[in-house]
């Protein structure tokens, strides 16, 4: 595949961006290569400014789960930037999108917007610091929270042991209230709540992991970690900026029937527009300023162009009585296809799936935590990735990353990925290429 204007797109960013990217993802650095800069997309479809097109599974990273250039979020898009595209003042479809939120989302009594899901995670830890009076955050190895420094801690030597920072900047104060646990172990959390009754102020976790592959949460996991934060007067914050309307219309917590404390949100209740929110039981939320003492603020928050085409979306999905249920048959189709090929060419792999999230590991055994993700292939998993690029299908470029399909994919493009894959991998496995 012959790319020349992408790279020389590259060079250019490279000159005026710092390391040529805006999201140090999109450098390819995990699968190598220079970045495929896209020109536009439409429905299932990106186009790349070298000509080529490609079936697309990474879809913005998610928010867009009615596809490329949906005409109805166009439309409102369009709509709302010709009456203006920020006041600076309160707008009608703040509430209106709220209410929206409100009505799909079991636990949210009230809400407040944000313009990133890394702004509405900072935000919803301070609140859960502000309201119970305690300092100690628990997160867990894998889950990804945005980039704020309470966030970006490793785990520490020992499985109740406070974090350490994994990134310069982030300071040892910040690691010192953050505790980093194994994901799925609900053993761990409550030994660690044992060892510190008084002083969690919440545990924070992706209920279905998105960040490190995806991973869905073991039965009963989330159940506990509710039960154990109740008991302890921590609160329970499920970080649903990936999963909220992508797993179902009310996110893993409608999925699994557990109800948090506070929620974040992003992705797509802003139809691809840069937006975040976080919201839970009105009592926690009153504790924000002006009403309370917890300070939170953003000039574009709420603003109108994310509020109305994230309002043309959730309308979208809430007038679609079978949208999740199509989308989990296309999910199921894509990942038991995979499997079916990647069983013929004798690759070790294994897949997960839920609603229209979607993952497959080049590995041989089960993948639950972050120490069994770690234990992929990820430089077959890069030959694989340009494989595809190369027939025509954009995944994700790092094998620690979730796929996504849209309202837009049918099983035409679910056909043409399965046979891109058997075409890649006859090409991979071959003695000469071994």
């Amino acid at each position: 595949m012959r790319l020349e204007r992408s790279i020389s797109a590259f060079a250019r960013a490279r000159g005026i961006i710092a390391g040529g990217v805006n999201s140090p993802v999109r450098a390819f650095r995990a699968v190598g290569g220079s970045p495929v800069f896209m020109q536009r997309g439409a429905g299932p479809f990106l186009y790349d400014i070298d000509g080529h097109e490609y079936v697309d599974y990474v879809l913005s990273w998610g928010p867009l789960i009615l596809g490329h250039a949906h005409p109805a979020v166009v439309k409102a898009t369009i709509q709302a930037a010709q009456r203006g595209s920020s006041f600076g003042t309160p707008t009608e479809a703040e509430s209106e999108l709220g209410e929206l939120v409100r009505s799909m989302v079991p636990s949210i009594e009230r809400i407040r917007f944000t313009s990133s899901g890394t702004e509405a995670t900072m935000s919803a830890v301070r609140l859960a610091r502000g309201y119970t009076g305690r300092d100690t955050i628990v997160k867990f190895a894998g889950c990804y929270h945005g980039h704020g420094d309470s966030f970006l801690i490793a785990a520490g030597s020992g499985a109740l042991t406070n974090g350490v920072p994994n990134s310069p900047g982030v300071t040892e104060g910040v690691a010192r209230d953050t505790i980093v646990l194994p994901f799925n172990d609900a053993d761990a959390v409550a030994a660690m709540f044992d060892a510190n009754p008084q002083n969690i102020a919440a545990v924070i976790v992706e209920p279905y992991a998105g960040n490190m592959g995806f991973i869905p949460a073991k039965p009963a996991y989330l159940h506990t970690l509710r039960d154990l934060c109740a008991r302890h007067g921590a609160l329970l914050i499920f970080d649903e900026v990936m999963t909220g309307f992508r797993v179902a219309r009310g996110g893993v917590q409608e999925r699994e029937n557990v109800k948090p404390d506070l929620t974040t949100l992003g992705k797509v209740i802003g139809g691809g527009l840069p937006v975040g929110a976080f919201g839970g039981r009105a009592e926690i939320m009153a504790e924000l300023s002006p009403e309370g003492a917890v300070y939170q603020a953003g000039t574009l928050s709420g603003n109108p162009l994310a509020m109305a085409a994230g309002i043309a979306t959730l309308r979208a999905i809430q007038g679609d009585a079978t949208l999740y249920d199509r989308l989990e048959v296309l999910a199921k189709l894509l990942c038991e296809g995979l499997r079916e090929v990647f069983d013929k060419h004798g690759v070790p792999h294994y897949s997960s799936y839920a609603g229209s999230m979607l993952c497959t590991f080049f590995t041989g055994g089960p993948v639950t935590d972050l120490n069994d993700a770690m234990k992929a292939d990820v430089a077959f998993y890069a030959k694989f990735f340009h494989a595809m690029l190369d027939r025509g299908v954009y995944m994700a470029p790092s094998q620690f990353e979730t796929g996504f399909i849209s309202s837009a994919h049918t099983t035409r493009e679910i056909e043409r990925t399965i046979a891109a894959a058997d075409d890649a991998l006859a090409m991979l496995t071959a003695p000469v290429n071994r």
